[in-house]
């Protein structure tokens, strides 16, 4: 399979559906209409030499926090999608780029991810973002599927 043809397949990925609605959405004035998917999307994709190009120390960038919101919401979006269950994210960051994302439906956290590093944040392919956001969003279904009664708020 070329790289076109399974870039396409990851295009059409629930997760990354969702994350291409959701940095759709900021550009209010239409600014980014002209831009493709790929485009949209390459914030998120850092090859080798990108990432070690990156700083390591000082404040994350606000456009990286920006992204790394985005990212989170997206996943926050699918899962309403998917499951029915409003879901919350919550983000508690220092500003040396250290922090936690937890993604809440009702009382039951259903994602919980210690961030690193938040200077750096993306990944080595579109493959990899997928995969990445993909994993949540079953991890996050599995939850509320077993704990459903946990899920819904007013529980």
């Amino acid at each position: 399979m070329s790289d076109a043809t399974s870039d396409e397949a990851f295009l059409k990925t629930p997760f990354v559906q969702q994350l291409i609605k959701q940095l759709r959405a900021q550009d209010t004035n239409g600014t980014w209409d002209s831009k493709s998917d790929l485009q949209l999307l390459k914030p998120y994709i850092h090859s080798a030499e990108e990432r070690r190009a990156l700083p390591i120390l000082g404040d994350p960038d606000p456009e990286t926090l920006w992204h790394l919101e985005i990212f989170y919401n997206a996943i926050a979006v699918a899962i309403e999608r998917e499951t029915g269950q409003m879901v919350s994210p919550m983000m508690k960051m220092s500003h040396e780029g250290f922090g936690r994302m937890v993604l809440i439906a009702g009382r039951l956290v259903v994602v919980n991810k210690q961030l690193r590093d938040v200077h750096r944040f993306g990944f080595a392919s579109l493959a990899k973002l997928a995969e990445a956001g993909n994993k949540f969003l079953e991890e996050a279904i599995q939850m509320i599927n077993s704990y459903p009664a946990v899920a819904q708020y007013g529980a």
